[in-house]
């Protein structure tokens, strides 16, 4: 059934509330606020309550998620969130607090705060960590915004006005670089999918301030040649940064930390269990060796006679990059979350991940070209490159995989793969699940080549059909208007 907007449902007289009169003194507010600022009359629907419950419930019933079924989302590590976490979060020690309250009254949210960054150093192999970035790109900001704080401070920031990036990497990256004023360079990959050694000497000089680098990288695949990667921007006096969106697949395995990096960014809200997406909530953490940690945004939580504080104390910081704390729940969800595994658990976490995602690969090698030769880590890509012929496309298979009860995986990414499907299981995928999924994609298969139609006009059974892409391009128009 198709759900009305408030709005066709609204009827002069209605109401969903009961205010009592008013027994103080009004407010004189509305006088400070500019004329031009004010509204005569807020045309808002006239609802009874059960009409808005049962509207948002009804809309709510067609979202999907981790718990309603398998969100294979490349990159995304959408990984199903263990419900204690979200209850340890809503604890009132953790939840009722606010973040200018005095340091003396929330000494158990630092005591956390500065347990989990070392624990976070422990994983990782870093020195030292601020947890205030609010999601990967602002993670990525801030640590772009240390590196040349960093050059600026040793009179480098001048020359050293470029980013290295591979060709294979996250979209976000070069955003960020770019949003510090970094001029963006594409490294190319190798057929293998790995970063290209030649290429990366022959661009790498005195001009470059860092290469951006995710290890697994987006293909899945783990850079075997990142020790020599690390000497490559060392002996240019280069930083070289860590992509932290794939870490689910080296949780006690390797640490960024070893391999060379200098700077790590954290989703704590992929690889430390916390729901996201739809614009939050997030946090990503950010890593440094010991010579970037005077350039940190402050406050830091440091302990000092066994009390904990937030320290300001850094002369060369890049300064508050939030006005207020961090994402507070994400940063006790993913302290739930490392406790509870401890360290044996969170390796099995990486080795499930990396056998689901290769078992997915295996199975469907017959069915679906490969990304790469190479056997792959935590996801692997796929692509629909052979069924063009049949005028089937990557977002035609994930159409038609809707109809079988599963959100797509992640497509046209990386772009260096043309008709790209990108497949992430996590570990917290059944072998049950896994193998309907690979079913569906077996019929799909089969489907593009003996009814294709029914690809091109898939989805067949969800409220919202497929979409005119042209005319949303080129006719955009979500303006409610009534009749």
């Amino acid at each position: 059934m198709e759900t009305k907007l408030l709005y066709e449902i609204s009827k002069e007289g209605k109401i969903g509330y009961s205010i009592p009169p008013l027994d103080t003194p009004a407010s004189n507010i509305v006088d400070m606020i500019p004329i031009e600022f004010q509204r005569e009359k807020v045309e808002l629907p006239q609802v009874s309550e059960p009409e808005v419950v049962r509207h948002f419930t009804n809309l709510a019933s067609k979202n999907f998620g981790v718990d309603t079924g398998f969100y294979p989302l490349g990159s995304c590590t959408m990984k199903y969130n263990p419900k204690i976490n979200e209850d340890l979060s809503k604890k009132n020690g953790f939840s009722n607090i606010h973040p200018l309250q005095d340091e003396t009254t929330v000494q158990g949210a630092l005591e956390l705060m500065y347990n989990l960054t070392e624990l976070l150093k422990e994983i990782t192999g870093m020195d030292t960590y601020t947890l205030f970035p609010a999601a990967g790109a602002h993670g990525e900001l801030t640590g772009m915004m240390i590196t040349k704080k960093y050059f600026d401070s040793l009179g480098e920031g001048e020359k050293r006005r470029k980013i290295l990036i591979p060709d294979s990497a996250h979209g976000t990256n070069p955003a960020s670089a770019a949003t510090v004023k970094y001029e963006i360079c594409a490294i190319k990959s190798t057929e293998d999918g790995e970063v290209d050694l030649e290429d990366l000497r022959n661009n790498t000089d005195e001009t470059v301030a860092a290469l951006m680098l995710t290890n697994p990288n987006t293909l899945g695949i783990f850079e075997r040649n990142i020790k020599n990667i690390a000497e490559i921007m060392h002996s240019k006096g280069c930083i070289l940064y860590y992509d932290g969106a794939n870490l689910n697949a080296l949780l006690g395995y390797a640490r960024p930390g070893d391999m060379g990096f200098d700077i790590v960014h954290l989703n704590l809200h992929k690889t430390f269990s916390t729901p996201h997406g739809g614009g939050g909530p997030g946090a990503a953490p950010i890593g440094v060796k010991e010579y970037l940690a005077p350039y940190l945004p402050t406050p830091i939580v440091v302990k000092k006679n066994g009390r904990f504080y937030f320290s300001y104390d850094y002369p060369l910081s890049i300064g508050r990059i939030r006005l207020s704390g961090p994402n507070f729940s994400v940063l006790v969800k993913a302290y739930a979350y490392i406790l509870t595994l401890g360290a044996k658990g969170l390796k099995d976490v990486s080795s499930q991940a990396v056998v689901n995602a290769n078992y997915i690969r295996e199975s469907l090698k017959d069915y679906y070209s490969q990304g790469n030769r190479n056997i792959c880590m935590h996801e692997c890509v796929l692509t629909a490159e052979n069924y063009l012929k049949y005028g089937i496309k990557a977002k035609d298979i994930c159409k038609r995989l809707i109809d079988y009860g599963f959100h797509p995986p992640t497509n046209y990414f990386p772009l260096i793969v043309p008709e790209a499907l990108m497949i992430e299981p996590t570990e917290t995928e059944s072998k049950e699940t896994i193998d309907a999924f690979i079913e569906a994609m077996i019929k799909i298969a089969n489907e593009a080549k003996e009814n294709p139609e029914l690809l091109l006009e898939a989805p067949h059974n969800t409220p919202v059909r497929r979409p005119d892409e042209v005319k949303a391009a080129r006719d955009l128009n979500t303006a409610y208007k009534s009749s």
